[in-house]
């Protein structure tokens, strides 16, 4: 049986100050049931683990698989303005390579940094 749960369980209970009887009364059940979660020999159902949840003042992820890990985020809104930024700069080359005209590559620029900064404000 998989004493993750139980882990998590016995985490919680340690990290807010509890004893196993005192959860156990929370929840209403006996305390070797709380063991018995802790120990992995037995789990909880899914009510009693969002009770858990509940008490313990966390999301029922917490539960199942414990303590939230520190991920990297790329945010959608600086990728799309690098994104775009870049494709301003690429609009500009291909036009002037395309047209010959500093002109044009401007031109296209200027157009490409507004969508920029459209896109900057309205996100």
């Amino acid at each position: 049986m998989n004493n993750q749960i139980g882990k998590h369980i016995r985490d919680l209970r340690n990290e807010k100050g509890r004893t196993q009887d005192q959860l156990a009364e929370e929840l209403h059940v006996t305390r070797q049931a709380v063991s018995n979660w802790e120990n992995g020999k037995t789990e909880p159902d899914i009510d009693t683990l969002t009770r858990i949840a509940e008490i313990f003042e966390v999301p029922i992820e917490r539960v199942l698989y414990g303590e939230k890990k520190t991920r990297r985020h790329i945010t959608v809104k600086n990728s799309a303005e690098t994104g775009v930024g870049f494709g301003a700069v690429l609009a500009m080359i291909i036009s002037y390579t395309a047209w010959k005209s500093i002109g044009w590559a401007i031109l296209h620029g200027i157009f490409g940094w507004a969508y920029v900064i459209y896109y900057a404000i309205k996100y």
